[in-house]
């Protein structure tokens, strides 16, 4: 697990959301992957995830890298 602190940009403010393990390695509530994240940001950003394309080594790419990742709206006020 991680911990981040967000500020503003559409975020709930003085929210904890999920839970880590008891000695904080793991979480083990309402999971955010790294690529949940990454599409909340671009949401807020006024992205689609989804539809965001980048070339590397001269293939298209997408920042999820074809994972499952879904947007927390449960974070966004």
């Amino acid at each position: 697990g991680f911990s981040i602190w967000l500020a503003g940009g559409g975020i709930k403010p003085g929210m904890t959301f999920g839970a880590t393990d008891e000695f904080g390695h793991r979480a083990v509530e309402n999971i955010v992957t790294p690529n949940d994240y990454q599409a909340t940001l671009l949401h807020l950003f006024g992205l689609d995830w989804n539809r965001l394309v980048y070339l590397h080594n001269g293939q298209e790419q997408v920042i999820t890298n074809h994972r499952d990742a879904r947007v927390v709206t449960e974070i966004l006020a």
